[in-house]
């Protein structure tokens, strides 16, 4: 077992310090070396063989997205992390950053009081990313596609049946959880759906304010569809999709006349908000056996309770292979739970949506 080696690169010197401090003081691993813009970096990373980079977006000379780049020519595999600011310029170069080809991203812990608190942010979100995508080359424990036996719910309220869900159920609603990943995975499976799509979509992607409503913009830019930030109060109708805004569970409301967006500030599940778990739990109760649920690329398990009550409510569940899948966490939890009806890759999705919401139409 070795330790896992980073390359830090970041034009400020207060940041370049919280960072490097805070990584070395983790027994997994070590900064190799720090570096000041894209062009120094790109000038370590032969010198120092990093097992990965932290890159920062704004910075002189070459900046993190023209560093990406090029480094993505030389080094195509290595894992890079992008560091950017939460802001919606920052929220808008993150996504160009994932599209050409950044592992994943963390958002800077700008503003959060104290330097301590910075290191502790940097601990919870840096730290295990690192070590999600480095694990197995650096032979330490938990590998990045390796998942543990899920836990299973402590109290369920309906037994699940054996059996999958009968081929001619009909879904009237497409409920999507995602995360590491995702901002790509779903600009491939969008634009494979039609405009005509006879249900609402509803989405959740773990990601901050500002980001969702740029990924909801970027994803309708390529796709027929209607992509929208939800909002409170929104009414559902076919052919639309909503993503969960950065900081709010989304979850559904059954009216009179249809059914309703909310949103609300509710605790963090799985350690994230929005989360999957209160969404799929409230598409379940509405639509009960007509629901239609995927789960694609992401770290964790949030939406495996919430893929249970699908199921439990007699509704259908797709998930992304490992394969295809930037971390198999998300779908490999709800795959090995055994509720998945279909465990296919990416670029087979969309055409099985399609085809499942044929039935009974």
């Amino acid at each position: 077992m070795r330790k896992i080696r980073v390359l830090v690169v970041d034009d400020a010197v207060v940041v370049r310090k919280i960072v490097t401090d805070t990584l070395g003081g983790d027994p997994d691993i070590e900064v190799a070396a720090t570096a000041a813009n894209g062009r120094i970096a790109l000038q370590k990373i032969p010198q120092v063989n990093p097992d990965i980079l932290t890159l920062d977006i704004e910075m002189p000379e070459m900046d993190g997205l023209q560093t990406l780049a090029e480094a993505r020519k030389i080094y195509p595999k290595l894992p890079i992390i992008m560091f950017s600011t939460l802001t919606e310029r920052g929220g808008a170069k993150t996504l160009e950053a994932l599209a050409l080809g950044a592992t994943d991203y963390v958002t800077k812990p700008a503003n959060v009081g104290s330097v301590s608190v910075a290191m502790q942010r940097i601990r919870d979100e840096l730290i295990p990313k690192i070590k999600m995508f480095c694990a197995k080359s650096a032979g330490i424990e938990a590998p990045p596609k390796s998942i543990p036996k899920p836990t299973p719910r402590a109290t369920p309220f309906i037994k699940r049946p054996p059996t999958r869900t009968p081929l001619i159920q009909r879904a009237d609603i497409l409920a999507i959880g995602v995360s590491t990943g995702g901002p790509n995975a779903l600009a491939e499976l969008f634009p494979t759906l039609p405009s005509d799509l006879p249900v609402p979509i509803v989405l959740v992607q773990h990601m901050p304010p500002f980001f969702t409503k740029l990924l909801a913009e970027r994803l309708t830019s390529k796709s027929p569809l209607d992509i929208q930030e939800g909002k409170a109060g929104e009414k559902l109708v076919p052919g639309k999709a909503w993503i969960a805004p950065g900081d709010y569970h989304m979850v559904l409301e059954q009216k009179a006349d249809g059914v309703y967006l909310k949103t609300n500030q509710d605790p963090q599940e799985n350690s994230c908000r929005p989360a999957v778990d209160p969404l799929f739990r409230s598409v379940a109760e509405i639509y009960g056996a007509k629901t239609l649920s995927v789960i694609l690329t992401g770290m964790g398990q949030d939406g495996l309770i919430g893929c249970e009550h699908v199921k439990d409510a007699g509704g259908q569940v797709i998930v992304q292979d490992e394969e295809s899948s930037v971390v198999w966490g998300m779908p490999g939890f709800v795959a090995r739970a055994g509720l998945a009806d279909e465990i296919l890759p990416l670029n087979q999705i969309g055409q099985k949506i399609i085809s499942k919401l044929k039935v009974g139409r």
